[in-house]
């Protein structure tokens, strides 16, 4: 059933948007023209928070009631047609992040704000009435007046044309959505430069920033447009590109059309120490936002339910950008250790959405933002289509897809369409298994009667209903295999003719680029372990990742891994150390804290890192390689973890060599040398030196560590003041407070009092992030930590009760399955896990 959306009756055209803007009285006045046709005699405009003081129709005030339930407001109409509607209003200034709203920062230790927004997903409505849905598209003059102080400055998605008696005119937009106007003003800093084909690229932040921290977001800016240009073959349709830093930000970014809005931690760095994680971290997140200029602004899903198409896009676009731009940065390997296992562990949880979606109410719209299917999977889904189609056809279909849909909206479908007219390859009939299903298969290779067969259903970690769901899988296998898996099952033929054809064990999904995962049966398995040094690093993680998975959803045994880690443990492969340390992450659910089994994982973790820590020390070399950079951080952290006593003293050393100066330890170790000396010597004065760095620093990536390491403190006195800051903003910024939350709960000595923290004052966490998509995710940490039957029954009975509020239902429902699950494997495991363990350290 299709709802009736409020463009059915009235279809906006254009907007005169007049907003005057008071910091001190934190009011916002504001008058908006639409221009626009009338299809009904009823109309509904929509408005959130806004107090509509006159409604005209051509000039002439009408009556007009309010609805807030639904956040519009109404009236009726003599005659359809054509129309001028004027609303007087006003509106409140908030702290919600959300609408238009303030940022809070220090200068010299002076307290300064700077005014911006966050229009998506349905937020416009609380700055101006609007029809405030995607396929409503409209071209806007903003006209922006406040309390304006010398040297202030004002930016949005359009050039200013002029200043008059203190209001500042900017040119008329585009034809775009509303969740995509933007416009910010206060003490700005800035830096300007030029694509070669004329675009003005901007990099602004508050003068909190060292000037030379704008550098890298303005080059990475510059260069993405220029590729998405060629790659496109669709030139960047506005005149300039500016990217902001926002003190305050719910999201990581947001690609608001021409002025795209930022975290700092997303878009500021110090060139003199950054580590290439962190330039990588930024650089996709500034390519994502940019390829988002194209995919979303200059075509936009037609409704929420294809959000998709905007963010699998983007998320797989930043890695082919990204990829093309800094190639030995080896992007994609990223895209194996971040996205892949995000879309693979929650995506076989029993009741996940899939990625296209249908949702109606605006807090659903916020919930289905999930990271890990609209973002993570979805691009898997994309990077599949590529791998089967190829760049020449991709470019090919993106180019007439842009063509045909410019400055209008799109379904999955029209996608679909023109990378099937370009490739001559039908993408929708493969696809749609992908798209419209939840979950992912896991493919069954198995030696029957000499016979190498295969066998797909779909895999479930934790209780899962089988309801008979089949994919279109691309096996992409190493020996003589169907491109295409379609049915549920195949044979491939004589397994020992195929296996000397080729020479080598067999593997499917080579690459790790198809969403699914491979039980291999005992024969395979061995042939495969028997030649793992053979395998690439893509190939070895994959073993690892499929074999953790299977194990989380007891399909083999979760004790049968641990034996296995030492073949992986001397891998100068950072990905393969990513795998490797997440499982013996995992490993830490089977015991208790300060228990003889944890103190058995503490020594099997030393003797598989120890050789690494020998070889690569704490500290980097000139001349190492990207491996090696990237590797370091696994180790040390590790090495923590086992109370390595070289490694304990070796940190300490660095920590008092910096202790003047912290923030100038190098940032790719800073996080384990602060959270080795608050785990290890921490006293009452480091705390409160590291807390009021933390209120005083501007580097995002500095506060982060300081957020990672003080949340590991053993001292439950300093663990119950970080809780006690929770709710002062002061101290911890509402974008920061989950970070703080999940990093108490994670620790044994803090859990209960975070979790009490969370029940006690949910009112109070609805109100202040409750507005904003990052609110689910509270419940989402909290899935991620318990692992009790006691833990269970608390979230249940916690939760339960609230879920029939709207955006938090299915977030509810697969947290839940996930805590039932990990209850029901440590019970299962438990005593094997640990007797394996024991035999390694015997």
């Amino acid at each position: 059933m299709v709802t009736k959306r409020l463009l059915d009756s009235f279809r906006p055209e254009h907007y005169d948007i007049y907003l005057d803007i008071n910091r001190a009285t934190k009011t916002i006045t504001g008058q908006t023209v639409i221009t626009g046709e009338a299809l009904d005699n009823k109309i509904a405009i929509n408005q959130k928070y806004l107090q509509i003081k006159q409604v005209q129709v051509n000039n002439q005030e009408i009556n007009f009631t309010i609805d807030d339930d639904n956040e519009v407001f109404q009236f009726s109409l003599h005659e359809v047609g054509v129309v001028k509607l004027t609303i007087d209003y006003t509106a409140p200034l908030t702290d919600s992040m959300m609408g238009i709203y303030p940022s809070y920062y220090q200068v010299d230790g002076v307290q300064k704000q700077i005014i911006g927004t966050q229009f998506e997903t349905t937020a416009a409505r609380q700055a101006f009435p609007c029809i405030d849905e995607p396929a409503a598209k409209a071209t806007f003059t903003l006209a922006i007046k406040f309390d304006e102080q010398p040297g202030e400055t004002v930016i949005s998605n359009m050039p200013e044309v002029k200043i008059e008696k203190g209001v500042h005119y900017f040119e008329p937009t585009v034809r775009m959505s509303t969740y995509l106007v933007a416009f910010a003003f206060g003490e700005l800093q800035s830096k300007l430069t030029q694509t070669n084909s004329g675009v003005e690229i901007g990099v602004f932040a508050t003068k909190a920033h060292q000037a030379k921290e704008l550098d890298f977001a303005l080059d990475i800016a510059k260069r993405s447009i220029e590729f998405y240009e060629d790659f496109y073959q669709t030139p960047y349709p506005l005149s300039h590109s500016y990217q902001l830093a926002l003190p305050d930000f719910s999201a990581g970014a947001m690609e608001n059309w021409g002025l795209v809005t930022y975290r700092e931690a997303y878009l500021m760095l110090d060139p003199d120490n950054a580590s290439l994680e962190l330039k990588s971290n930024i650089a996709t997140v500034i390519a994502h936002e940019l390829a988002h200029q194209w995919f979303g602004d200059l075509v936009t899903m037609q409704w929420w339910d294809d959000l998709w198409l905007n963010e699998s896009f983007a998320n797989m676009m930043e890695y082919v950008a990204i990829d093309a731009l800094e190639p030995e940065w080896h992007i994609w390997e990223t895209f194996q250790t971040a996205e892949a296992p995000m879309a693979l562990q929650r995506d076989a949880v029993d009741g996940v959405q899939s990625v296209h979606v249908q949702v109606e109410h605006p807090a659903d719209i916020d919930s289905i933002f999930d990271s890990a299917i609209v973002y993570a999977k979805g691009a898997r889904m994309l990077v599949m289509v590529r791998a089967l189609i190829g760049d020449d056809a991709l470019r090919q279909g993106l180019k007439s897809y842009f063509a045909a849909h410019q400055y209008h909206n799109a379904t999955g479908a029209d996608l679909w369409s023109a990378l099937s007219k370009a490739s001559g390859i039908d993408i929708s009939k493969i696809m749609n298994t992908w798209l419209e299903q939840p979950g992912y298969p896991v493919v069954k290779a198995s030696v029957v009667d000499g016979d190498l067969q295969l066998h797909q259903q779909q895999f479930f970690i934790g209780d899962g209903q089988e309801t008979g769901r089949q994919w279109a899988i691309p096996l992409k296998a190493n020996f003589t295999a169907p491109q295409i898996m379609t049915e549920q099952s195949i044979k491939l033929g004589n397994y020992q003719q195929l296996r000397q054809a080729t020479g080598q064990p067999l593997r499917l999904n080579d690459g790790n680029e198809s969403h699914f995962i491979v039980q291999y049966d005992q024969t395979l398995l061995t042939d495969i372990l028997d030649n793992v040094q053979s395998l690439n690093a893509i190939s070895q993680l994959q073993l690892l990742q499929d074999l953790l998975l299977l194990a989380q959803s007891q399909t083999v045994s979760y004790a049968d891994l641990v034996p296995l880690l030492s073949k992986f443990a001397q891998s100068k492969s950072h990905i393969v150390n990513d795998i490797l340390y997440r499982i013996i992450n995992n490993l830490k659910d089977f015991v208790q804290p300060d228990s003889q089994s944890e103190q058995n994982l503490r020594t099997f973790t030393n003797q598989l890192s120890a050789p690494q820590i020998e070889r690569l020390g704490w500290q980097s070399r000139q001349g190492e390689s990207n491996d090696d950079q990237l590797t370091r951080p696994y180790i040390l952290n590790a090495s923590i973890y086992a109370q390595n006593k070289n490694s304990i003293q070796a940190a300490h050393q660095l920590f008092e060599k910096f202790a003047q100066n912290l923030s100038k330890l190098a940032a790719d170790i800073r996080l384990y040398i602060l959270k080795n000396e608050v785990q290890n010597f921490s006293t009452p004065q480091l705390f409160t030196q590291l807390l009021k760095e933390y209120q005083q620093s501007a580097d995002a990536s500095y506060k982060a560590d300081i957020c990672a390491a003080l949340t590991k403190t053993p001292d439950k006195n300093l663990l119950q003041q970080i809780v006690a800051a929770f709710e002062n903003s002061e101290i911890i910024k509402p974008q920061d407070l989950r970070a703080w939350f999940a990093g108490v709960l994670n620790n044994a000595h803090g859990e209960q009092m975070a979790w009490d923290w969370l029940r006690n004052d949910w009112s109070w966490l609805e109100k202040t992030v409750g507005g904003d998509m990052e609110f689910i995710t509270y419940i989402t940490v909290i899935s991620k930590v318990f692992r009790t039957p006691t833990r269970l029954e608390e979230f249940k009975a916690f939760f339960e009760p609230k879920l029939n509020t709207p955006g938090l239902t299915r977030e509810i429902k697969m947290d839940m399955a996930v805590i039932k699950g990990r209850v029901q494997l440590i019970e299962h495991e438990q005593a094997a896990v640990n007797k394996a363990i024991a035999a390694m350290i015997a």
